[in-house]
């Protein structure tokens, strides 16, 4: 530190010359900024623009504290100043929480004087010393989520402990380092590492964000990876700035290559693996092989696009006596290579693949070819690869699932939801509930409340995959349905007519000849409840609309509450241009 650089400090401190930039952290599946990264910048002519050096001559002259409180309350002030949305993450020095704000609630007293809620106010634990008081930390912690706050750990694999911050502190977010997103796309092993760590933040019920996305291949190895991963930070998407943008103004990489809303492609499991040329010489391949003992087959590329492939065990044996060398010596790879081989697209669907896989009986499938959509040479990809990515998407999907019906529940719903926006293709969003179940339950028990449930999700399942579609279980007695446009109408049909049928059966006969039957209600009166009926809300969605799928779930809620208004199995559409219809079937 230099005596110029404590003097800059001074200066800066005193009169506020700090410049506040804004980077927008996307939430992927929604096709949305989520948020932004408050940060710092010291005045463009000082020697203190670089945050890094600012903060460590402010740590070299005991003013660190003083220049986080500084640096927190800018940034908030800007933040409601552009009137940005989402949320605020806001860096904050552990050390700060300890000795000041936790005893007087400074950022509480900040995000008041702009007018922010403390609910979209995130605190960002960034490291520049060491926890030492772990106790006193968790204190300070609870105490920011008792006023609202939601917390998040910065750069987790690159401070002093930031393993043990995750055990100890429990955030809400934790921002994985840039390092172990950097060519994610060309190193199976931070793709593995990720793995892991997804687990782990799903165990924690811990949101994870990944920093440092720079390139539309690292988006997408990202998007493929797992679906789990959906908050992502980096240039790829903004670089910092005093004006942010306010929307995501692009289509993310992903949203082209989506081809169906559950499944996860063959560019997922993909290996970079250098291919040869038909002319190379075969003992340049032998040695290959020698040099590479994992190594088990080699793509022949002529043109960018495979023609062969040489697998090693096949090839080995051409090796077996002594005239081979010599035999072999000027013959050229694809002399000896294999025609038959297994060639897949990146973007087909792993369960597709797998299909092939199994149909291919005259094929050795060990090892097959992944190429681009044009037919380029991408790299090599392995059944053993291919076996652990499905059976990954099977366990997710029973975690998922719900337990009385095992359909999808609410992520797996909200995901597809977003990926049938993304596909910019018409399709119906429907919300089905049940009108006088609670009466049911009440009455019946909620062993015979289970039946209903399930005998309502079999009807449903039965005809919604009968078109195609999707249907998932929110939860209770509701559910959502995801259907082609050309044939909503028949299924929303189908299920009144068939659910009005099966209705009575769930009632004893006494019950039964009534119609319904009599219960205390909530005011504590007997009041009569007919049979449990269908409510069914309807929004079409046409070709190349543009929504939220926030906002679709929004819309959907309160035409649920126009059609639970109509008796009996009802049907209550959307319009287009606001004119809502409601029909009682």
């Amino acid at each position: 530190m230099t005596v110029q650089e404590a003097q800059w400090l001074d200066r800066i401190i005193s009169t506020e010359d700090l410049h506040v930039l804004f980077q927008p952290i996307v939430d992927a599946s929604q096709q949305a900024i989520y948020g932004y990264e408050a940060l710092i910048r010291g005045p463009n002519t000082s020697p203190l623009y670089s945050p890094l050096r600012l903060f460590e001559v402010a740590t070299q002259t005991g003013q660190l504290v003083e220049l986080d409180l500084l640096c927190r309350r800018l940034a908030i002030r800007r933040f409601a100043k552009l009137e940005l949305p989402g949320l605020l993450f806001l860096n904050v020095m552990p050390l700060t929480i300890v000795e000041r704000d936790f005893k007087e609630g400074l950022t509480l007293g900040f995000i008041r004087e702009s007018g922010l809620p403390a609910e979209r106010v995130v605190i960002e634990l960034t490291e520049h010393v060491p926890i030492h008081d772990y106790d006193l930390m968790r204190q300070a912690v609870a105490h920011y989520r008792d006023m609202g706050f939601q917390v998040a750990l910065d750069d987790l694999g690159a401070g002093h402990s930031s393993l043990r911050h995750w055990s100890e502190l429990r955030p809400d977010f934790v921002k994985l380092d840039r390092h172990f997103i950097s060519g994610i796309d060309q190193e199976p092993a931070k793709r593995e590492f990720l793995r892991s760590i997804l687990d782990v933040a799903r165990s924690l019920d811990c949101q994870l964000i990944a920093e440092g996305v720079e390139t539309a291949a690292e988006h997408l190895c990202l998007w493929e990876l797992d679906r789990g991963l959906a908050l992502l930070q980096g240039f790829y998407f903004a670089r910092p700035s005093q004006h942010p943008p306010l929307q995501l103004n692009m289509l993310l990489p992903a949203a082209t290559q989506l081809k169906s809303p559950a499944g996860r492609t063959a560019r997922s499991i993909y290996r970079i693996t250098e291919a040869v040329k038909p002319d190379c010489a075969v003992p340049l391949v032998a040695e290959r092989f020698r040099q590479y003992p994992g190594l088990r087959c080699i793509a022949v590329v002529d043109n960018g696009k495979p023609v062969a492939v040489v697998r090693r065990n096949a090839f080995l044996t051409l090796f077996t006596n002594p005239y081979s060398h010599a035999l072999y010596a000027k013959r050229a790879v694809l002399d000896v290579a294999d025609s038959r081989m297994l060639v897949a697209e990146a973007d087909m669907l792993l369960e597709n693949l797998s299909q092939q896989l199994t149909d291919s009986h005259d094929i050795e499938q060990e090892d097959f070819v992944i190429v681009c959509r044009d037919g380029h040479y991408l790299g090599m990809g392995n059944i053993v690869d291919l076996l652990r990515e499905i059976t990954a998407i099977q366990v997710r999907q029973a975690r998922h699932a719900n337990p009385l019906t095992g359909l999808p529940g609410n992520i797996v719903i909200n995901e597809t939801l977003a990926a049938y926006l993304i596909a910019e293709q018409g399709f119906a969003a429907a919300y089905v509930d049940l009108d006088n179940f609670k009466a049911f339950n009440d009455a019946y028990g909620y062993a015979r409340g289970d039946h209903v449930i399930i005998s309502l999700s079999r009807l449903l399942q039965a005809q919604v995959e009968s078109v195609g579609g999707f249907i998932g279980h929110v939860g209770g007695d509701d559910f959502m349905m995801l259907l082609p446009l050309a044939h909503w109408e028949n299924v929303c049909d189908q299920i009144l007519y068939s659910f009005e049928l099966i209705a009575p059966g769930f009632y004893e006969e006494t019950d039964r000849e009534k119609g319904g039957i009599q219960i205390e209600n909530r005011q504590n009166k007997v009041a009569f409840f007919p049979f449990v009926s269908v409510s069914i809300a309807v929004k079409p969605i046409p070709d190349g609309a543009s929504y939220k799928a926030l906002d679709i779930a929004a819309e959907l809620s309160e035409l649920k509450h126009q059609a639970k208004k109509m008796p009996g199995n009802s049907l209550f559409v959307e319009r287009r241009g606001n004119n809502v219809a409601g029909v009682k079937k």
